[in-house]
């Protein structure tokens, strides 16, 4: 039988699970596979059931199902994964396929990994994924970089699979050579450490606005989850950050449910390196990093806002 794969996705958690099927959604047959397989299995009983995703059980049996060029994408772990599952792939493809990292990679990693898979003939492209889960079913912001012969022949699927603003225009396009998509994603997400923080210090302190230490004329037994719905629908403060917020304190208003030890995934840190690398200031994004820091060792509403952020967008579970 002739290949019949568009391209192939690496890693079925969630985000991976839902990017394939917005892919199948627009019309593009993918090749899905993890490295624990039976829960392709699954995948494919359960979500993907009745879509025209096919399955894989080795990364042989993947490649086999592709159409030429091969494109595959990894939806993996930064770090060793992702030099991993490249070791693993050189030996199957052939000259002009694709690789393509999805994941939060660090930008020098993807200079690295470039070189390496155009010295084996290959091309190679690090990519942002910005929406979470939601944002991967429905369409995400992507933002591609590395080899530019590679992105002729992925534009058609990331552009129709991205979020869409006013006439149809495509949240996706090209931004640069080597790593600049990670580059890119990088300060994304350090901006975003910012915005989580802004939100969270603004509710704590409507949260703090009926305490006793306070004189009368200044207390207010706010409701933050009736403030949080009334901000998203139309306030200037509004965003999809709120959206999450206003979702998380209706189901639980006190947000009993977070420890408040709030994580870092890696790329705020890469962010304020980058800053200090460039002698930029990053005032607001230093201290949006150094606050889940002091997290890990004293708690407020505040981080417990962040952790409900961070599980609404991205299913983590922070750590108590």
């Amino acid at each position: 039988m002739e290949p019949q794969g568009d391209i192939a996705l690496i890693g079925l958690a969630v985000m991976g699970q839902n990017l394939i099927l917005n892919m199948n959604d627009h019309g593009f047959t993918v090749v899905a596979y993890n490295r624990t397989t039976e829960k392709v299995d699954h995948f494919l009983a359960n979500e993907a059931k009745g879509t025209k995703v096919i399955g894989a059980h080795s990364i042989e049996e993947m490649v086999s199902k592709l159409k030429s060029p091969r494109r595959v994408m990894m939806l993996v772990k930064a770090g060793k994964p992702v030099d991993e599952f490249i070791e693993q792939l050189i030996p199957h493809l052939a000259p002009g396929d694709i690789i393509i990292d999805g994941g939060n990679s660090l930008f020098e990693d993807t200079n690295r990994r470039q070189k390496y898979v155009e010295s084996k003939g290959l091309l190679y492209i690090g990519t942002g994924v910005s929406g979470g889960e939601e944002g991967a079913r429905r369409g995400p912001s992507i933002m591609p970089g590395g080899s530019p012969a590679a992105w002729p022949h992925v534009k058609d699927i990331f552009q129709a699979v991205s979020a869409k603003v006013e006439g149809d225009v495509p949240c996706c396009d090209w931004v640069g050579e080597a790593g600049a998509g990670h580059y890119v994603k990088m300060v994304h997400n350090g901006i975003e450490y910012g915005l989580m923080q802004a939100y969270a210090e603004g509710f704590d302190i409507l949260k703090n606005a009926n305490v006793a230490a306070l004189p009368e004329d200044h207390r207010f037994d706010f409701n933050v989850a009736d403030i949080a719905e009334v901000w998203r629908r139309g306030s200037v403060v509004s965003s999809w950050l709120l959206d999450l917020t206003a979702i998380a304190l209706a189901e639980d208003p006190k947000l009993d449910a977070f420890s408040g030890s709030v994580e870092d995934s890696g790329e705020g840190r890469w962010t304020v390196q980058a800053a200090i690398d460039e002698a930029v200031p990053a005032d607001v994004l230093s201290a949006a990093l150094f606050a889940r820091f002091r997290s890990r060792q004293t708690h407020t509403f505040a981080e417990k806002i962040l952790s409900a952020m961070r599980k609404q967008f991205g299913g983590h579970v922070e750590k108590r």
